[in-house]
């Protein structure tokens, strides 16, 4: 099989309080996205790196990949002004790949990304048709309603999010493609889309790992310098 890692890098951060982009920030003497792809672009079973970006941000992307020269990074795509678009319009890219393709889903302010769990979730598409990676979550959850805590689900059914998510490109073009048609659609993740629209299709839940954290908060750069520590004494 073919396997395509989808960057994303459409969002603008606007959470961070800054003008720049936090993909585009820096972190460990290299923009935070530099590090996202590097993982994949170095990763054995990786054929190709393509990366989302918003429009304004496309040049600025152009001179990230210039400097870093990485021989898999085939296309930078223009983004959408939600992110479910950023992922169609990384599907519509991929149109002219083969059904035995594999679309590898990753946040681009998610910079701490191993080897270890990409090659997980490689293992699990050789048996599944989505894998989404997740942690089990450590904390009681609450589902609060008009500012009062109306339910409390079970903790150990309860998994965070993370990226990547990967599916067979079959599976995910067609899942974007009825959802298109539900006016009432909405979205955070591919999984989501994948679960709502494809309901036959089986998600597998593959584990992941705390460090790979997503940039949201200027402080989320701090923490992320001390794993880069880690990284470096080969905690990590």
């Amino acid at each position: 099989m073919r396997n395509i890692a989808i960057i994303l890098a459409g969002g603008v951060g606007s959470r961070m309080g800054c003008a720049t982009p936090k993909q585009f920030l820096e972190l460990a003497g290299r923009p935070v996205i530099a590090h996202s792809i590097e993982v994949f672009a170095s990763h054995a079973a990786i054929d190709e790196v393509a990366v989302v970006v918003h429009p304004e941000w496309r040049g600025r992307m152009e001179e990230i990949a210039a400097a870093n020269h990485w021989d898999k990074l085939k296309k930078i795509i223009n983004g959408g002004d939600e992110r479910y678009r950023s992922s169609m319009n990384a599907v519509a890219a991929c149109q002219e790949e083969p059904d035995d393709t594999n679309l590898l889903f990753h946040d681009a302010a998610r910079p701490w990304v191993s080897g270890k769990i990409i090659t997980r979730v490689m293992e699990a598409l050789r048996t599944h048709e989505a894998v989404g990676v997740a942690i089990p979550s450590a904390d009681t959850v609450w589902e609060v309603e008009d500012g009062a805590v109306r339910e409390i689900p079970d903790r150990s059914r309860m998994w965070l999010a993370q990226t990547p998510q990967a599916f067979r490109l079959p599976l995910i073009r067609e899942a974007y493609r009825r959802a298109m048609k539900d006016p009432k659609f909405q979205a955070t993740d591919d999984c989501g889309v994948v679960l709502r629209y494809m309901p036959g299709a089986s998600i597998c839940p593959v584990e992941g790992d705390l460090r790979n954290m997503k940039v949201t908060a200027p402080q989320d750069l701090v923490i992320m310098e001390q794993i880069m520590k880690e990284k470096q004494n080969g905690i990590f």
